[in-house]
């Protein structure tokens, strides 16, 4: 069975920093895309981070650039989110995703071209 795992979420006052995992199970992604969403309560889920499955190219959210930092282990099956510089406005759950397509040329940030996600990890950053 195949499972994306999130951890690392947790309650955190403004400027500080948490860092998420998302460790995969089941199968190997090392070739596939991997992305980070989040969704705060009453919004639509939004793209955070993505980083190809050869962790060459990245792209962040105009709201995260400069603070979040997406990386990946393949060796781990592991895909990591360090979030520096956190705003109240980050409060959201955080759920991974992997590419539906192996070996994407390119990188893309719209939840449909996911396939398999996480149950998501609560990051709360308080005022």
């Amino acid at each position: 069975q195949v499972q994306l795992v999130e951890s690392g979420g947790g309650l955190v006052q403004a400027g500080g920093s948490l860092r998420l995992s998302c460790a995969a199970s089941g199968r190997a992604f090392s070739s596939n895309n991997m992305g980070w969403f989040r969704q705060a309560p009453g919004k639509e889920r939004e793209f955070v981070a993505v980083i190809s499955w050869g962790g060459g190219s990245t792209r962040y959210a105009d709201s995260v650039k400069g603070r979040f930092t997406i990386s990946r282990d393949n060796a781990k099956n592991t895909v990591y989110l360090q979030m520096n510089s956190l705003k109240p406005e980050d409060t959201a759950i955080y759920y991974c995703a992997a590419d539906r397509l192996s070996f994407r040329v390119g990188v893309t940030t719209t939840p449909v071209t996911y396939d398999y996600w996480g149950q998501g990890t609560q990051v709360t950053v308080s005022s």
